[in-house]
Protein backbone atom coordinates (compact mmCIF):
# COMPACT_ATOMS: atom_id res chain seq x y z
CA UNK A 1 0.00 0.00 0.00
CA UNK A 2 1.18 3.50 -0.83
CA UNK A 3 0.49 4.77 2.67
CA UNK A 4 2.46 2.04 4.36
CA UNK A 5 1.43 -1.16 6.03
CA UNK A 6 2.70 -4.64 6.87
CA UNK A 7 4.72 -5.00 3.66
CA UNK A 8 6.62 -1.73 4.05
CA UNK A 9 7.13 -2.34 7.77
CA UNK A 10 8.88 -5.67 7.23
CA UNK A 11 12.17 -4.28 5.82
CA UNK A 12 12.38 -1.75 8.65
CA UNK A 13 11.76 -4.45 11.24
CA UNK A 14 14.36 -6.69 9.62
CA UNK A 15 16.93 -3.89 9.61
CA UNK A 16 16.20 -3.09 13.25
CA UNK A 17 16.49 -6.75 14.17
CA UNK A 18 19.83 -7.04 12.39
CA UNK A 19 21.12 -3.95 14.18
CA UNK A 20 20.03 -5.32 17.57
CA UNK A 21 21.68 -8.66 16.78
CA UNK A 22 24.93 -6.95 15.76
CA UNK A 23 25.00 -4.93 18.98
CA UNK A 24 24.22 -8.05 21.05
CA UNK A 25 27.03 -10.05 19.43
CA UNK A 26 29.50 -7.22 19.97
CA UNK A 27 28.44 -6.76 23.60
CA UNK A 28 28.67 -10.50 24.24
CA UNK A 29 32.43 -10.27 23.75
CA UNK A 30 32.65 -8.00 26.79
CA UNK A 31 31.20 -10.78 28.93
CA UNK A 32 34.23 -13.01 28.27
CA UNK A 33 36.83 -12.33 30.98
CA UNK A 34 40.35 -11.34 29.88
CA UNK A 35 42.70 -12.86 32.43
CA UNK A 36 46.29 -11.69 32.34
CA UNK A 37 47.79 -12.51 35.75
CA UNK A 38 51.26 -14.00 35.25
CA UNK A 39 52.34 -17.24 36.89
CA UNK A 40 55.93 -15.99 36.67
CA UNK A 41 58.13 -13.85 34.43
CA UNK A 42 61.35 -14.11 32.43
CA UNK A 43 63.76 -11.33 31.50
CA UNK A 44 64.08 -11.08 27.71
CA UNK A 45 65.88 -8.98 25.13
CA UNK A 46 64.53 -8.53 21.59
CA UNK A 47 67.19 -7.59 19.03
CA UNK A 48 66.22 -5.71 15.86
CA UNK A 49 69.40 -5.59 13.79
CA UNK A 50 67.95 -3.73 10.77
CA UNK A 51 68.66 -4.29 7.06
CA UNK A 52 70.53 -2.47 4.32
CA UNK A 53 67.43 -1.29 2.45
CA UNK A 54 63.70 -2.02 2.13
CA UNK A 55 62.25 -4.07 -0.69
CA UNK A 56 63.12 -7.34 -2.43
CA UNK A 57 66.86 -6.65 -2.25
CA UNK A 58 66.99 -6.14 1.51
CA UNK A 59 69.69 -8.79 2.06
CA UNK A 60 72.66 -6.84 0.72
CA UNK A 61 76.01 -8.61 0.87
CA UNK A 62 76.32 -12.00 2.66
CA UNK A 63 76.60 -11.82 6.47
CA UNK A 64 75.38 -8.20 6.54
CA UNK A 65 72.10 -8.86 8.35
CA UNK A 66 73.67 -11.44 10.64
CA UNK A 67 76.45 -9.03 11.61
CA UNK A 68 73.85 -6.35 12.35
CA UNK A 69 72.20 -8.63 14.90
CA UNK A 70 75.50 -9.80 16.32
CA UNK A 71 76.72 -6.22 16.78
CA UNK A 72 73.51 -5.15 18.53
CA UNK A 73 73.75 -8.18 20.82
CA UNK A 74 77.41 -7.46 21.61
CA UNK A 75 76.48 -3.89 22.54
CA UNK A 76 73.82 -5.27 24.87
CA UNK A 77 76.44 -7.56 26.42
CA UNK A 78 78.74 -4.57 26.98
CA UNK A 79 75.90 -2.69 28.72
CA UNK A 80 75.30 -5.71 30.94
CA UNK A 81 78.97 -5.99 31.90
CA UNK A 82 79.10 -2.25 32.61
CA UNK A 83 76.03 -2.45 34.84
CA UNK A 84 73.93 -0.27 32.54
CA UNK A 85 71.49 -3.09 31.78
CA UNK A 86 70.21 -6.21 33.48
CA UNK A 87 71.36 -9.49 31.97
CA UNK A 88 68.54 -11.12 30.00
CA UNK A 89 67.66 -14.76 30.59
CA UNK A 90 67.03 -15.22 26.88
CA UNK A 91 67.47 -13.22 23.68
CA UNK A 92 65.16 -13.25 20.65
CA UNK A 93 66.32 -12.56 17.11
CA UNK A 94 63.88 -12.22 14.20
CA UNK A 95 63.18 -14.35 11.15
CA UNK A 96 66.11 -14.43 8.69
CA UNK A 97 68.44 -12.84 11.25
CA UNK A 98 71.08 -15.18 9.83
CA UNK A 99 71.17 -14.81 6.06
CA UNK A 100 73.52 -17.82 5.80
CA UNK A 101 72.89 -21.39 6.94
CA UNK A 102 74.91 -21.61 10.19
CA UNK A 103 75.25 -25.38 9.78
CA UNK A 104 76.96 -24.98 6.40
CA UNK A 105 78.92 -21.75 6.83
CA UNK A 106 81.46 -21.75 9.69
CA UNK A 107 81.61 -17.94 9.72
CA UNK A 108 77.87 -17.73 10.41
CA UNK A 109 78.11 -20.40 13.14
CA UNK A 110 81.02 -18.57 14.79
CA UNK A 111 79.27 -15.18 14.70
CA UNK A 112 76.11 -16.50 16.38
CA UNK A 113 78.13 -18.45 18.92
CA UNK A 114 80.16 -15.37 19.77
CA UNK A 115 77.00 -13.33 20.40
CA UNK A 116 75.44 -16.03 22.61
CA UNK A 117 78.61 -16.42 24.70
CA UNK A 118 79.00 -12.65 25.07
CA UNK A 119 75.49 -12.03 26.32
CA UNK A 120 75.53 -15.19 28.44
CA UNK A 121 72.03 -16.31 27.46
CA UNK A 122 70.42 -18.56 24.85
CA UNK A 123 69.35 -16.87 21.62
CA UNK A 124 66.35 -17.84 19.51
CA UNK A 125 67.89 -17.38 16.06
CA UNK A 126 65.90 -17.04 12.85
CA UNK A 127 67.78 -18.67 9.97
CA UNK A 128 67.32 -20.24 6.55
CA UNK A 129 68.66 -23.79 6.67
CA UNK A 130 69.22 -26.21 3.79
CA UNK A 131 66.93 -29.22 3.98
CA UNK A 132 69.00 -32.18 5.18
CA UNK A 133 67.47 -34.71 2.80
CA UNK A 134 65.77 -32.90 -0.08
CA UNK A 135 68.19 -31.26 -2.47
CA UNK A 136 67.27 -27.71 -3.48
CA UNK A 137 64.81 -27.10 -0.61
CA UNK A 138 65.31 -24.77 2.33
CA UNK A 139 63.69 -24.58 5.78
CA UNK A 140 62.70 -21.39 7.58
CA UNK A 141 63.72 -22.10 11.15
CA UNK A 142 63.89 -20.71 14.65
CA UNK A 143 66.92 -22.28 16.37
CA UNK A 144 67.63 -22.26 20.10
CA UNK A 145 71.33 -21.36 20.40
CA UNK A 146 72.82 -22.08 23.82
CA UNK A 147 75.96 -20.15 24.85
CA UNK A 148 77.62 -23.37 26.03
CA UNK A 149 76.28 -26.16 23.80
CA UNK A 150 75.48 -24.25 20.59
CA UNK A 151 72.45 -25.00 18.38
CA UNK A 152 69.78 -27.23 19.86
CA UNK A 153 66.01 -27.48 19.42
CA UNK A 154 64.48 -25.86 16.35
CA UNK A 155 61.13 -25.05 14.79
CA UNK A 156 60.46 -25.12 11.05
CA UNK A 157 57.77 -22.85 9.63
CA UNK A 158 54.71 -24.95 8.88
CA UNK A 159 52.95 -22.69 6.40
CA UNK A 160 55.30 -21.23 3.77
CA UNK A 161 53.80 -18.41 1.72
CA UNK A 162 52.94 -19.36 -1.89
CA UNK A 163 54.79 -17.28 -4.50
CA UNK A 164 56.86 -15.75 -1.71
CA UNK A 165 58.53 -18.79 -0.15
CA UNK A 166 57.63 -21.41 -2.73
CA UNK A 167 56.27 -21.38 -6.26
CA UNK A 168 53.42 -23.77 -7.09
CA UNK A 169 53.83 -25.37 -10.51
CA UNK A 170 57.27 -23.75 -10.70
CA UNK A 171 58.35 -25.32 -14.01
CA UNK A 172 55.24 -24.11 -15.82
CA UNK A 173 54.63 -20.72 -14.21
CA UNK A 174 58.25 -19.52 -14.16
CA UNK A 175 58.32 -19.62 -17.96
CA UNK A 176 55.32 -17.29 -18.13
CA UNK A 177 55.95 -15.06 -15.07
CA UNK A 178 59.69 -14.44 -15.05
CA UNK A 179 59.55 -12.55 -11.72
CA UNK A 180 58.95 -15.89 -10.02
CA UNK A 181 62.57 -16.73 -10.74
CA UNK A 182 63.45 -14.32 -7.92
CA UNK A 183 62.28 -17.09 -5.56
CA UNK A 184 65.21 -19.42 -6.34
CA UNK A 185 64.38 -22.24 -3.90
CA UNK A 186 61.19 -23.60 -2.41
CA UNK A 187 60.69 -23.71 1.34
CA UNK A 188 59.89 -27.07 2.90
CA UNK A 189 57.11 -26.98 5.54
CA UNK A 190 57.57 -28.20 9.10
CA UNK A 191 55.25 -30.71 10.69
CA UNK A 192 55.13 -29.77 14.38
CA UNK A 193 54.41 -26.75 16.55
CA UNK A 194 57.19 -24.45 17.70
CA UNK A 195 57.02 -25.12 21.44
CA UNK A 196 60.60 -25.06 22.74
CA UNK A 197 62.48 -24.38 25.94
CA UNK A 198 64.48 -21.20 25.40
CA UNK A 199 66.49 -20.86 28.58
CA UNK A 200 64.07 -20.92 31.52
CA UNK A 201 60.96 -20.21 29.42
CA UNK A 202 58.76 -22.56 27.41
CA UNK A 203 57.93 -20.44 24.38
CA UNK A 204 55.85 -21.03 21.28
CA UNK A 205 57.56 -19.92 18.08
CA UNK A 206 55.33 -18.71 15.22
CA UNK A 207 57.10 -17.45 12.12
CA UNK A 208 55.90 -14.37 10.26
CA UNK A 209 52.37 -14.57 8.83
CA UNK A 210 51.65 -17.87 10.56
CA UNK A 211 50.20 -15.50 13.15
CA UNK A 212 47.26 -15.07 10.75
CA UNK A 213 46.33 -18.78 10.87
CA UNK A 214 44.06 -19.64 13.79
CA UNK A 215 44.97 -23.31 14.02
CA UNK A 216 48.75 -22.80 14.10
CA UNK A 217 48.67 -20.36 17.01
CA UNK A 218 45.98 -22.34 18.86
CA UNK A 219 47.88 -25.63 18.53
CA UNK A 220 51.05 -23.93 19.75
CA UNK A 221 49.32 -22.71 22.91
CA UNK A 222 47.59 -26.02 23.52
CA UNK A 223 50.95 -27.81 23.21
CA UNK A 224 52.25 -25.87 26.20
CA UNK A 225 53.54 -22.48 25.09
CA UNK A 226 53.56 -20.08 28.04
CA UNK A 227 54.20 -17.07 25.78
CA UNK A 228 54.30 -16.58 22.01
CA UNK A 229 57.13 -15.33 19.81
CA UNK A 230 56.42 -14.03 16.32
CA UNK A 231 59.70 -14.06 14.39
CA UNK A 232 59.19 -11.99 11.26
CA UNK A 233 61.02 -10.27 8.43
CA UNK A 234 59.07 -7.22 7.25
CA UNK A 235 61.87 -5.64 5.22
CA UNK A 236 60.17 -6.56 1.94
CA UNK A 237 57.11 -4.57 3.06
CA UNK A 238 58.98 -1.62 4.54
CA UNK A 239 57.16 1.71 4.77
CA UNK A 240 53.79 0.12 4.08
CA UNK A 241 50.94 -0.72 6.44
CA UNK A 242 51.96 -4.38 6.71
CA UNK A 243 54.14 -4.17 9.86
CA UNK A 244 51.36 -2.31 11.70
CA UNK A 245 48.84 -4.88 10.45
CA UNK A 246 50.95 -7.73 11.75
CA UNK A 247 51.35 -6.03 15.12
CA UNK A 248 47.56 -5.75 15.37
CA UNK A 249 47.37 -9.50 14.68
CA UNK A 250 49.79 -10.07 17.56
CA UNK A 251 47.56 -8.02 19.86
CA UNK A 252 44.54 -10.06 18.79
CA UNK A 253 46.36 -13.33 19.49
CA UNK A 254 47.47 -12.08 22.91
CA UNK A 255 43.88 -11.48 24.00
CA UNK A 256 42.56 -14.58 22.27
CA UNK A 257 44.98 -16.94 24.01
CA UNK A 258 45.82 -15.01 27.17
CA UNK A 259 49.52 -15.04 26.31
CA UNK A 260 52.15 -12.35 26.06
CA UNK A 261 53.35 -11.99 22.48
CA UNK A 262 56.83 -10.91 21.42
CA UNK A 263 57.15 -9.70 17.83
CA UNK A 264 60.77 -9.77 16.68
CA UNK A 265 61.34 -8.14 13.27
CA UNK A 266 64.52 -7.61 11.29
CA UNK A 267 63.63 -4.02 10.38
CA UNK A 268 60.57 -3.34 12.55
CA UNK A 269 58.09 -3.27 14.07
CA UNK A 270 59.38 -5.27 17.04
CA UNK A 271 57.20 -5.16 20.14
CA UNK A 272 56.23 -6.75 23.43
CA UNK A 273 52.47 -7.20 23.84
CA UNK A 274 50.91 -8.06 27.22
CA UNK A 275 48.28 -10.83 27.55
CA UNK A 276 45.53 -8.17 27.60
CA UNK A 277 46.65 -6.82 24.22
CA UNK A 278 48.39 -3.66 25.40
CA UNK A 279 51.73 -2.79 23.81
CA UNK A 280 54.43 -2.39 26.42
CA UNK A 281 57.32 -1.47 24.13
CA UNK A 282 57.86 -1.18 20.40
CA UNK A 283 60.51 -0.07 17.94
CA UNK A 284 60.44 2.16 14.90
CA UNK A 285 60.97 0.80 11.40
CA UNK A 286 64.43 0.64 9.84
CA UNK A 287 66.33 1.31 13.03
CA UNK A 288 68.70 -0.89 15.01
CA UNK A 289 67.27 -1.30 18.47
CA UNK A 290 67.06 -3.62 21.48
CA UNK A 291 64.00 -4.04 23.69
CA UNK A 292 64.34 -5.49 27.20
CA UNK A 293 61.34 -6.50 29.29
CA UNK A 294 60.03 -8.85 31.93
CA UNK A 295 57.83 -11.20 29.90
CA UNK A 296 54.81 -12.65 31.74
CA UNK A 297 54.40 -16.42 31.43
CA UNK A 298 50.97 -18.01 31.75
CA UNK A 299 49.53 -21.54 31.79
CA UNK A 300 45.78 -20.90 31.86
CA UNK A 301 43.85 -21.96 28.77
CA UNK A 302 41.21 -19.59 27.34
CA UNK A 303 37.75 -20.47 25.93
CA UNK A 304 39.17 -19.87 22.44
CA UNK A 305 41.76 -22.60 23.05
CA UNK A 306 39.15 -25.04 24.34
CA UNK A 307 36.44 -24.44 21.76
CA UNK A 308 38.70 -24.00 18.75
CA UNK A 309 37.09 -23.44 15.37
CA UNK A 310 33.56 -24.56 16.37
CA UNK A 311 32.11 -20.98 16.43
CA UNK A 312 33.55 -20.31 12.98
CA UNK A 313 31.88 -23.39 11.52
CA UNK A 314 28.60 -22.61 13.27
CA UNK A 315 28.56 -19.04 11.94
CA UNK A 316 29.47 -20.27 8.47
CA UNK A 317 26.58 -22.75 8.55
CA UNK A 318 24.20 -20.06 9.79
CA UNK A 319 25.30 -17.84 6.90
CA UNK A 320 24.77 -20.59 4.33
CA UNK A 321 21.36 -21.53 5.75
CA UNK A 322 20.33 -17.86 5.87
CA UNK A 323 21.22 -17.43 2.19
CA UNK A 324 19.30 -20.57 1.32
CA UNK A 325 16.27 -19.41 3.31
CA UNK A 326 16.39 -15.97 1.67
CA UNK A 327 16.60 -17.55 -1.76
CA UNK A 328 13.68 -19.88 -1.04
CA UNK A 329 11.58 -17.04 0.40
CA UNK A 330 12.32 -14.89 -2.63
CA UNK A 331 11.23 -17.64 -4.99
CA UNK A 332 7.99 -18.18 -3.08
CA UNK A 333 7.37 -14.44 -3.08
CA UNK A 334 7.89 -14.20 -6.84
CA UNK A 335 5.66 -17.23 -7.43
CA UNK A 336 2.96 -15.71 -5.24
CA UNK A 337 3.17 -12.45 -7.17
CA UNK A 338 2.87 -14.23 -10.51
CA UNK A 339 -0.19 -16.15 -9.29
CA UNK A 340 -1.92 -12.96 -8.13
CA UNK A 341 -1.19 -11.31 -11.48
CA UNK A 342 -2.75 -14.27 -13.31
CA UNK A 343 -5.82 -14.08 -11.08
CA UNK A 344 -6.28 -10.38 -11.84
CA UNK A 345 -6.02 -11.02 -15.57
CA UNK A 346 -8.61 -13.76 -15.37
CA UNK A 347 -10.95 -11.46 -13.43
CA UNK A 348 -10.54 -8.76 -16.07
Amino acid sequence: PATGGPRTARPALAAAGAAVLAVAVTAAGQAVPVRDAAADTVRIAVVQGNVQQPGMDFLGRPMLILNNHVEATLELAEDVEAGRAERPELVIWPENASDLDPYRYPEAYAAIDRAAKAVGAPILVGALVDHPDREGYVENQGIVWDPETGPGASYTKQHPVPFGEYVPYRDQLSKVVTRLQRVPRDFWPGESTGVMDVGPARLGDVICFEVAYDEIVRDTVNDGARALVIQTNNATYGNTGQPEQQLVMSRLRAVEHGRAVVTAATSGISAVVAPDGTIGQRTEEFTQDVITADLPLRDEITPADRIGSVPEWVLAMVGVLSCAAAFATGRRGRAHGVNRTDEKRQQQ
